[in-house]
């Protein structure tokens, strides 16, 4: 190959690279500059919306979402400038939107979010770090492990402790009867997981939790090996979990020759909100050599609220904690830690890599982050939590907490006096469940029906997103009451809303 065709291979590839530039964030003044104009675009469009939607959902039917849909093409041979993108993804996701800001979007445990936060995610996507390793997240590794180290201080725990981020309750929940399982079968049969697969004996391991703890449990035993078979459910007293329950049901287990493994307690449960008493549950599961794992997704804010904190004591006992900041916490989806007591339980998922955690890299004291989570790719979400608190501070995060329990207590008196309504139990946070009563004597069915089609018709018109469940086997509405710029007169005006609607259903049946 002479000199003539090198430089023009050499002019060929710079030509090339130099056209992909615009396409990325790089060092040039052109890339700063489309950056700051495109988030600048965005911005305002998100604003503009949030500021003008008055409704909780303001877009269109799902049928005409379909069809607007179906007019893109998903893998285009030619791209499109990304101004006019932009403006197609303003038709179609911004002005179609549910929007969580609004004090009558109640369904779910989907919350506001923290502006400090928001910014958080902007670093986070920008900069595309990657926690498995300290040569990907330098800073980010030691702010991590620095708020894992409070956060398990502020539940109670000792310096034996660790903590490591997750995408949510179900990562952290799965992770919790992981160990779980894998610390059982080391302990009691000296049989290790990791290498050997399950143990003879896995067939007959039960997982014991409440009948109205999450579904992820479930789903963990099933994935683990262990079937969903596993897992026993007991039997609650008004939805609350008791600890002669718990003990009746592993001396049952026991004596059919079966062998429980771990206990499940809620620290808020999804549809009512109700907490355990940890302390005396975690007491009696170690009594019997069950690994106890506390759900806290919803309940775990509770830390910090000087007058409702007293609901998780006890919470320091667990094996293992699971924690959504995207609940009560006000973060961006995805956000969840999963604690655990003894930081030497990570050693039943720990994996080596050379290219992630070389032994080298402990003499220059650099902390890789891989070997305590079953993710290798993590985001820097610790970001977000550690900004919001930053900026907030503790005391008025508390108040915020304080209000919604207020609002919800507020709300449960409410509908208790109104024969309109029935309320399912007291809530101990700020999920209120409760059914629409129709005037006169009518069936089941038929109340149930109306209770359906309030929640249908609120949804389909925008005017609310409100929750559904069943309580024993009737239909119930929900209201999520996470957001702290509720005001009480704007969920006084829903349930107007609500009567109304109900009132037009019977009347059109």
């Amino acid at each position: 190959m002479n000199q003539n065709t090198l430089y023009a291979e050499s002019a060929n590839i710079s030509e090339l690279t130099e056209s992909f530039k615009k396409f990325f964030l790089n060092d040039s003044s052109e890339s700063a500059l489309q950056y700051r104009k495109l988030t600048n675009q965005v911005a305002g469009y998100i604003s503009e919306q949030i500021s003008t939607q008055k409704q909780a959902y303001s877009g269109k039917s799902p049928q005409a979402l379909t069809t607007q849909i179906a007019d893109f093409e998903m893998f285009p041979k030619d791209g499109t400038p990304l101004e006019t993108l932009l403006e197609h993804t303003r038709d179609l996701i911004i002005n179609n939107n549910i929007s969580v800001y609004h004090p009558n979007c109640l369904a779910h445990l989907h919350c506001p979010t923290f502006v400090a936060s928001l910014t958080a995610e902007m670093i986070i996507a920008a900069f595309n770090q990657s926690m498995d390793s300290w040569d990907q997240a330098p800073a980010a590794t030691m702010i991590e492990q620095a708020f894992c180290n409070e956060l398990c201080r502020v539940y109670g725990f000792d310096n034996q402790a660790d903590a490591t981020f997750t995408g949510g309750g179900t990562m952290s929940n799965f992770m919790g009867l992981l160990l779980a399982r894998d610390h059982f079968s080391q302990q009691h049969y000296n049989w290790n997981i990791q290498k050997k697969g399950l143990p003879p004996e896995a067939s007959k391991f039960r997982i014991l939790c409440a009948e109205f703890a999450h579904f992820t449990v479930a789903q963990s035993a099933s994935i683990l090996g262990l079937g969903e078979n596993a897992v026993v459910k007991i039997k609650t007293n008004d939805f609350e979990e008791e600890v002669s329950a718990l003990e009746d049901t592993i001396f049952k287990l026991r004596a059919e020759g079966l062998i429980p493994i771990a206990y499940v307690t809620t620290a808020g449960t999804t549809d009512f909100g109700k907490i355990g008493q940890i302390g005396n549950l975690a007491e009696m599961a170690h009594q019997h050599g069950l690994w106890f794992h506390v759900d806290a997704a919803f309940g775990g804010a509770l830390i910090f609220s000087e007058k409702h904190k007293y609901k998780l004591a006890g919470i320091h006992q667990a094996d293992s904690v699971t924690v959504d900041f995207h609940k009560l916490f006000y973060q961006p989806i995805s956000c969840g830690a999963f604690i655990v007591k003894n930081k030497q339980s990570f050693e039943y998922i720990r994996l080596h890599a050379d290219y992630l955690n070389p032994e080298s890299n402990e003499a220059f004291g650099i902390l890789d982050l891989v070997y305590k989570s079953i993710q290798t790719t993590r985001r820097f979400d610790a970001l977000k939590p550690f900004l919001s608190l930053q900026h907030i501070g503790t005391e008025k995060f508390g108040e915020m907490i304080d209000y919604t329990i207020a609002l919800a207590t507020s709300i449960s008196d409410l509908l208790e006096a109104d024969p309109h309504f029935e309320l399912a139990t007291r809530t101990q946070i700020n999920a209120v469940v409760f059914r629409y009563l129709p005037e006169g004597e009518h069936s089941v069915q038929v109340i149930d029906d109306v209770n359906n089609a309030i929640k249908t018709q609120l949804l389909l018109s925008g005017k609310a997103i409100i929750g559904q469940t069943s309580v024993n086997g009737k239909a119930y509405l929900k209201f999520t009451l996470l957001n702290p710029m509720t005001e009480k007169s704007s969920i006084i005006d829903l349930l107007e809303e609500i009567k109304r609607t109900g009132l037009k259903e019977m009347l059109n049946n």
